[in-house]
């Protein structure tokens, strides 16, 4: 047995567990994990500007990639409070990332010492697990646990506390004769299977809603293979955009209050069954359930068993990984196909391909200042297929997944229940260092951008090079158009005359400026045409100098985007789409 503190054994664990990369910010009560880190080595360490940011990048490194967990590390009191935004995010979206924390000595726990706080009972409702470990001889355990739970059923964070004094004793431990615990998953049965694909096979008019588990159990391929075997039309949650590619037939748009396609509205109120895998009907996406679920039944199938019936009562639910269920369907569909007992479906494909075709939101304009659709057409022209986009919240977030097009898994990496302003910098920084060769282009709007703007020191410090598209409008813009309810506009205004810069003018903060001096590059454009040679521009500049760029545009300061309160009466506040060059960049064209 080898002897060392009980610090340097949580290392070696991480290390056996997988991790390589950490995000956070040293202080005195976690220094003994940063003298470890440095010690045992094989840790890189990325130093944020804020722990909240830290965090962020954490979720964005778990996101970008199956299996990675992002790790977050900081010391006592604030940094942990500083924490628990991450740690709601991850939890809401099921997203795993490992969160520790410095702590006062376990005799100063009680005495109210200088930042010591109860951090374990603070995120309890935020995490999967959250321990304040006592005893030193439990700390390599306690990290077992740690990536057990959050590997093990549905995945989430969990937050390890360690009090200095447990850090710094010493323990015996033997790294070599440490193995990680198998995960456990459910799966769905034979008999569970049969049952759902004859449900599927009685509908006149089913789709398959694909939600984020099936990108958490990376079974994209499984549900695109599946879709294409029963001939069954897809809708993707927001959470499970780009599980089957935008421009597949079987695609037939998202649904929702903001999120969504005109089309695939249309396509869900025409269905008769629903046919959900790894989602969890969230209300953007439902609208009122009286509406959702009437005249149709539901399939749903997910990892937790809390959640079968926590919206609605399906007709039939399955506790399983998206992934095992996908397999167990296949292989009942893949009978059931060479049988000849799987209804055809050519003719209810068509019909949604027509809406797909015909219900268009127009983006073709030319006015000065800009609209937002036209950044998202310009957008489309410019980055490829293999562009990752990495958004939040906002007018810009809900415009983006209208408007942009996403046909890989993991290509759309979004903050889906938390919506927390200023995740996108952080997250996007984190999906960089994960896979340094994407082709990360992020979106935000100016108040977003300006929630953690800091942490664009950090891609230039670690040379972290992406796209920024900054939408600016110098407004709340989302809140504002929320507020049309109340007849009112208020506090929600960003602009202000700024003296310091003639080309910001009365739109306020000179991102542009900000930008340059935290190390990175910066255009800002003020007219249509100027908007694609500065994305193309942009992206030549990330590659040279490895470091964000941002382009930011002018926007016109209100336009109020597409949006209801049920997806059977969704606002449209602007032209729609009549002809071909209305849409020019759409999914499907219209001529």
């Amino acid at each position: 047995m080898s002897k060392m503190r009980a610090i340097d054994a949580a290392v070696l664990v991480m290390r056996r567990e997988g991790v390589d990369t950490a995000f956070g910010i040293p202080g005195a009560a976690i220094n003994p994990l940063y003298s470890a880190l440095k010690k045992v080595g094989g840790i890189d360490h990325v130093l944020a500007r804020h722990v909240e940011g830290a965090s962020h990048m954490a979720e964005g490194y778990t996101r970008a990639n199956p299996g990675n967990i992002g790790v977050c590390i900081g010391t006592s009191g604030p940094a942990g409070t500083d924490m628990v935004t991450g740690l709601y995010s991850a939890s809401a979206d099921s997203i795993p990332i490992l969160c520790i924390t410095g702590q006062a000595p376990r005799a100063r726990l009680h005495k109210e010492d200088f930042q010591a706080v109860d951090i374990t009972n603070i995120v309890k409702p935020v995490t999967k697990w959250a321990t304040t470990v006592l005893e030193p001889g439990q700390v390599p355990y306690a990290f077992q646990k740690a990536f057990f739970e959050m590997r093990s059923g549905r995945p989430g964070p969990v937050l390890i506390d360690l009090p200095f004094d447990v850090q710094m004793a010493e323990i015996e431990f033997d790294i070599d004769a440490y193995e990680p615990l198998p995960v456990n998953k459910p799966s769905a049965s034979r008999v569970q299977a049969e049952k759902a694909l004859a449900l599927l096979n009685d509908a006149e008019r089913p789709l398959l809603v694909a939600g984020g588990g099936i990108i958490n159990a990376d079974a994209s391929d499984k549900l695109v293979e599946f879709a294409e075997l029963t001939g069954v039309p897809v809708i993707p949650t927001l959470m499970g955009w780009g599980t089957i590619p935008d421009d597949h037939p079987q695609m037939v748009g998202m649904v929702g209050l903001q999120t969504s396609h005109r089309y695939g509205n249309a396509t869900l109120l025409k269905s008769d069954l629903v046919f959900g895998i790894g989602n969890r009907w969230a209300n953007r996406h439902t609208g009122s359930v009286d509406v959702y679920t009437e005249g149709r039944k539901f399939v749903h199938v997910d990892i937790e068993p809390t959640q079968i019936g926590r919206v609605f009562t399906p007709d039939l639910g399955i506790v399983s990984d998206a992934g095992k269920a996908l397999d167990v369907f296949l292989e009942v569909a893949r009978e059931w196909k060479a049988a000849g007992k799987l209804k055809d479906r050519g003719a209810w494909l068509e019909d949604c391909q027509q809406r797909k075709s015909s219900l268009q939101r127009k983006t073709h304009f030319d006015n000065v200042p800009v609209k937002p659709q036209r950044v998202y057409e310009e957008m489309n022209q410019v980055f490829g297929k293999d562009t990752c986009y990495v958004s939040t919240i906002g007018l810009s977030q809900i415009a983006g997944a209208q408007f942009l097009h996403v046909y890989k898994p993991r290509h759309w990496i979004n903050c889906g229940q938390a919506g927390p302003l200023g995740w996108t910098i952080p997250a996007a920084l984190g999906v960089v260092k994960a896979d340094p060769q994407r082709k990360v282009v992020a979106l935000s709007g100016d108040y977003d951008f300006q929630f953690m703007i800091e942490e664009l020191a950090v891609g230039a410090q670690f040379n972290l090079p992406y796209v920024h598209v900054l939408v600016n409008n110098a407004y709340l813009g989302l809140i504002r158009q929320a507020q049309r309810g109340f007849d009112m506009d208020y506090c929600v205004q960003l602009a202000f005359e700024n003296i310091n810069s003639t080309e910001a003018g009365s739109y306020g903060v000179d991102h542009v400026a900000v930008v340059e001096g935290l190390g990175c590059k910066a255009l800002r454009v003020f007219e249509p045409g100027e908007i694609a040679p500065a994305l193309l521009k942009a992206q030549k500049m990330a590659e040279e100098f490895r470091v964000p760029v941002v382009v930011e545009v002018i926007l016109e300061r209100v336009t109020n985007i597409s949006m209801g309160t049920e997806i059977n009466a969704v606002n449209e506040f602007e032209d729609l789409a009549l002809v071909g060059n209305d849409a020019p960049t759409a999914i499907s064209m219209l001529d």
